[in-house]
């Protein structure tokens, strides 16, 4: 373990939760707070509110990612918070999407906030800073070849769907929270339009410390960057860098760019093998991540336990700005429009003989379908969410097997039909050795017979565009070129700020109590005996999304002894990925080991019928992409991977002066 050196700190930055809307613990986030204030840096509470996680709805039909009523519940908490500690309150991509409209929400909200009865006394001034980019502009870069997709399953940008987009958000990176937070220092609180994640992180911690956006090439300024954006890319996620994850973390970040990572939860701690894993969530590569303006590059990142034994000390990122190796800066753009309409029908089957027929019955349920509806006007498509399939009974017999039947169709009326249809032939089309003539599906659930879904949406533009300089920053004067908008409100009928908070009766001396170290030494739970696949020797496997079109897998190890014995095997490579995803070897996108996290990697398209398809659209059955690693956790170990592991077991029991017996591999 290393101790507190002395290292002069610059700000600090809690983070209550890694989503603005999903419930946040105010008076553990008031312990924090409280623990950070007296190194007398400047402090901030920090969030995240948008994610393309969820699928396009937000963007396509205007909706938010939590009700209205959840962001009232947050947002009166960190009011009363950042009031009483008197620190400012900035978040981003209000809403989910970031949308214009959803920042004017936002601040709404923070108007009902003040006009409530004991908020008297607030008195705020927040910015607003507008995220949307005009159809004009986007076709301009259209047509000068400065769009690009955002990575390489995403089709290539067209004109048509440029107009068919309600709205098109773009990623802010810092500059724009930089310059409001430069422009008006005693501001309160900032509601950020959509943003990349770690942006006003960044932006606070080179604020608070002075750190223009110039003379960015020297081999300390990337580091220094390199710090700032390291930092924002693991607070974004709340206490999702601690083990066990929890809601909340605070960081301190100093001169240098190092920083300090602590979690909230008294029974977490953030260690080197929790944050460093981190840096692969929901991300296509562990190494290097680009974002607006450049690239983080964290192969020289390292990280310590100090001495309380749940502060991790993280430093070595380097950040490249584009400019500087003369590359154009680039942002990307989200959009989502509506491609029609569905409906669905749900039940299921439970007679073998039906069971043992099933794929071929439905693919005359679809002709039958096509028949009814060969002279309706408009398009439509059908499709079947089929779960338990090839399952058996504990006396051996086909399980039962539950059917969602998915309409889409250009309009309502005809989804609808196109359900109703398939249901009825579901319920009563007849089958070989059929016996049971009176209905193949019990359904009814809800008391419905079809359901209406609405409109279908499906992500269009997930692009990166090129921009000018200057373009990235907030535009504060008429003859600037800048992009982006902001606009200064003071809400609120008070004259001065309120008496300090009260910190509750939280816990401190649990809060500030070391748990027992579970990995030091690593339990023999880490070491079975007799592993038979990869999730029996994996401390973390897991899928996620990476961004809309991707799919990454994480599978991550719990020792270094583990770690290298997987590496050097071989058992784990693109070739693996693409065997399990039924795809071919040159589709995986990226593939390969990351030392720092005793970590595995690799990232595929999403695919639907063999084409890149984003997520959230027509039968979609995963949003998150969560539930797609299950082929790595049963995927076998080769019997000369387990005879190496019998070695390095027995050995380890050796070593120890265990004298268990180690149970030889095949019997």
């Amino acid at each position: 373990m290393a101790t507190h050196s002395l290292l002069i700190p610059t700000c600090n930055i809690v983070t209550p939760v890694g989503m603005l809307g999903y419930g946040l613990d105010e008076s553990l986030t008031a312990s924090l707070l409280a623990a950070v204030i007296p190194n007398g840096a400047p402090t901030a509470i920090i969030l995240d509110s948008g994610s393309t996680d969820s699928g396009p709805e937000k963007l396509a039909l205007g909706q938010m990612t939590s009700p209205r009523t959840s962001y009232v519940r947050d947002l009166r908490k960190l009011v009363r918070l950042a009031w009483g500690f008197k620190v400012p309150l900035v978040f981003s991509s209000a809403g989910g999407d970031g949308s214009d409209e959803h920042v004017g929400v936002m601040v709404d909200v923070l108007k009902e906030i003040c006009n409530e009865e004991g908020n008297e006394h607030y008195k705020l001034k927040v910015i607003a800073i507008y995220s949307e980019i005009t159809k004009t502009f986007v076709h301009e870069r259209l047509k000068n070849n400065a769009i690009s997709g955002c990575g390489t399953p995403v089709p290539p940008l067209t004109a048509e769907l440029i107009d068919s987009a309600p709205r098109i958000a773009s990623q802010m990176g810092p500059e724009p929270f930089y310059d409001a937070m430069t422009a008006t220092p005693d501001f309160n609180i900032i509601v950020g339009g959509r943003a990349y994640d770690p942006s006003p992180y960044i932006a606070f911690a080179a604020w608070a410390s002075k750190t223009p956006f110039n003379q960015t090439a020297t081999p300390e300024a990337k580091r220094l960057w390199g710090g700032f954006t390291h930092m924002g890319k693991i607070l974004e996620c709340g206490g999702l860098c601690a083990t066990p994850k929890c809601s909340a973390v605070r960081a301190t970040v100093y001169q240098d760019g190092t920083f300090d990572l602590t979690p909230g939860a008294p029974q977490s701690r953030c260690t080197p093998l929790s944050v460093s894993a981190h840096t692969l969530y929901e991300k296509s590569r562990p190494d290097l991540l680009f974002g607006p303006g450049g690239w983080l590059d964290l192969t020289e990142s390292s990280y310590e336990t100090l001495d309380d034994g749940r502060t991790c000390r993280v430093r070595g990122g380097r950040f490249t700005f584009s400019r500087d190796v003369g590359e154009k800066y680039t942002v990307k753009l989200e959009a989502a429009r509506v491609v029609g309409y569905r409906s669905n029908y749900m039940g299921s089957v439970k007679d073998p003989i039906l069971i043992g027929q099933l794929d071929s019955l439905l693919k005359e349920i679809k002709n039958y379908v096509a028949e009814q509806h060969k002279d309706a006007m408009g398009t439509w498509d059908l499709d079947w969410h089929v779960y338990g399939q090839h399952q058996t009974t504990a006396d051996g017999q086909p399980a039962e097997v539950f059917l969602i039947g998915e309409a889409l169709a250009s309009t309502q009326e005809l989804a609808r039909s196109v359900a109703s249809t398939a249901r009825i032939a579901t319920v009563h089309a007849p089958y070989s050795n059929q016996k049971a003539t009176s209905g193949n599906l019990a359904y009814g659930h809800g008391g419905k017979m079809e359901s209406d879904l609405g409109p279908c949406a499906q992500f269009s533009i997930y692009h990166l565009v090129q921009l000018d300089e200057g373009e990235e920053r907030l535009k504060l004067s008429p003859g600037s070129n800048a992009i982006y908008r902001q606009e200064v409100t003071v809400i609120g009928r008070g004259d001065s700020q309120a008496a300090a908070y009260q910190v509750s009766s939280f816990n401190t001396e649990q809060h500030g109590r070391v748990p027992p170290l579970l990995d030091a030494p690593i339990a023999d739970a880490h070491y079975p005996t007799s592993p038979k696949t990869l999730g029996d020797i994996a401390h973390v496997l897991r899928s996620k999304n990476a961004g809309p079109y991707e799919i990454t897998f994480d599978v991550m190890f719990a020792t270094e002894s583990i770690f290298w014995l997987v590496k050097s095997s071989g058992c784990l490579n693109a070739a693996v990925i693409a065997e399990l995803n039924e795809i071919t070897e040159d589709q995986v996108i990226w593939s390969g080991f990351f030392d720092q996290a005793l970590a595995y990697k690799a990232t595929i398209p999403r695919l639907w019928r063999g084409t890149p398809t984003p997520n959230g659209g027509f039968m979609e059955s995963d949003v998150h992409g969560s539930q797609r690693y299950i082929g790595l956790l049963n995927l076998p170990l080769t019997k000369d991977f387990l005879v190496r592991w019998s070695e390095m077991v027995a050995k380890r029991r050796k070593d120890s002066g265990v004298q268990t017996p180690v149970r030889p591999v095949g019997s």
